[in-house]
């Protein structure tokens, strides 16, 4: 295979150059450096206030949803794809500081042939679940419907997207200004929290076209030909020894592969929630791992060194990966959050606040690394083969 990452093969890239290279010149709002462009208040023209704007989908896990529920019959996945769809927005937008009253629209785009009216109910049904749960939290969604298109021309399975919008004050706004000496500590991306069902393998939605391509065997490249791009290179597709229902063992238990690899993206908003209102003063960044995995910090920060020297161990679904592809470790952390998927950046003595909130939630979190003033930008993180630098 080509020496360039096999992510950029298969069609998709973590670095989206070519996406920042378009946007570069487009106006980043009232804080460039938020993790969130920051409106004016258009809605009521006060000064105080802000609006914000998220836009986000669940990727192409949608592609892997599709395999397991055309194998098993099992709609339940879909609920997953909801919650993917719903939290790339949520957990965005909570690391500005936004943790309530946000206004929810979906579009969803479907090949009406390939999937049924079952399926776009089970995905509405959930994200209005999903948002129950939320609210027993403190975390109140407004749902305002929604645009579903059959749209098989151009779409050859299904796209699940969600628009959020929120309004803040802006003196409530965390922005980005990580400074030296700041730690980091992370929240890890697999387990069970106290408002999940069952154990989490922490894929979240980022990277699911390596991950599907990597584990799983040809065999569904034969089978469901809708399910990948035909203009990927065939030695790139579906290259894994793996089925989607083999059994992998973690804490004792039984898992399906494809069960793993398809765990709901995490939210932390419920952490969040609590975390922010405690210590809003005292954070200089917080950053949810996602395009980019764990370089994702990089656009966030001027003249810094972020090193990543004491991260999360590597979890059972990460290793999969990793064997199965054979993808090297600088690859994999930038595509896959490899642990953790969101980390806060304060002093040092704050740190164990984030740590106790998180674990009253049965998340585990600790402090990942820290920051040094350097020339430039740069991340190094410590891998299990040595350190890499971006």
């Amino acid at each position: 295979m080509s020496k360039k990452y096999k992510y950029d093969v298969r069609g998709v890239s973590a670095t989206k150059d070519d996406v920042h290279k378009a946007i570069k010149n487009l106006d980043k709002g009232l804080y460039p450096n938020a993790f969130c462009k920051i409106l004016p208040d258009f809605t009521a023209g006060d000064e105080e206030y802000c609006n914000l704007m998220h836009a986000d989908t669940a990727g192409t896990k949608t592609s892997l949803a599709y395999l397991y529920w055309k194998e098993t019959g099992d709609l339940s996945v879909w609920k997953g794809i909801a919650q993917d769809a719903l939290i790339m927005n949520l957990d965005d937008m909570a690391c500005v500081g936004c943790i309530d009253d946000i206004v929810i629209s979906s579009t969803i785009g479907r090949n009406r042939n390939l999937i049924t009216g079952d399926v776009i109910s089970k995905l509405i049904n959930s994200t209005t679940e999903i948002a129950a749960m939320l609210k027993g939290h403190g975390i109140n969604l407004h749902l305002a419907g929604g645009e579903t298109a059959d749209v098989g021309d151009i779409v050859r399975t299904i796209d699940v997207g969600i628009t959020a919008f929120g309004r803040m004050k802006r003196e409530d706004l965390i922005i980005n200004d990580v400074q030296p000496g700041d730690v980091i500590v992370g929240l890890s991306s697999s387990g069970q929290a106290t408002y999940e069902d069952t154990y989490n393998g922490g894929m979240g939605s980022n990277g699911l076209t390596s991950a599907r391509h990597d584990v799983l065997n040809f065999q569904y490249a034969e089978k469901y030909p809708e399910s990948f791009d035909p203009a990927t290179p065939l030695e790139a597709v579906y290259v894994g020894a793996k089925k989607l229902t083999e059994k992998i063992e973690i804490n004792g238990l039984p898992f399906d592969i494809g069960q793993l690899i398809l765990s709901p993206t995490r939210t932390y908003m419920p952490v969040l929630k609590k975390i922010i209102p405690q210590l809003r003063q005292h954070i200089n960044g917080i950053i949810h791992c996602t395009g980019g995995g764990q370089v994702k910090i990089k656009h966030f920060i001027k003249d810094r060194h972020i090193i990543k020297d004491t991260p999360f161990a590597i979890n059972p679904l990460f290793e999969l990966i990793q064997k199965e592809g054979g993808t090297t470790w600088k690859e994999m952390y930038q595509v896959f959050n490899m642990g953790h998927r969101l980390e806060f950046y304060l002093p040092k003595q704050y740190a164990q606040q984030i740590i106790d909130i998180a674990s009253s939630f049965n998340i585990d979190a600790q402090i990942v690394g820290r920051v040094e003033a350097h020339e430039g930008e740069k991340v190094s993180i410590t891998t299990p083969t040595g350190i890499e630098t971006y």
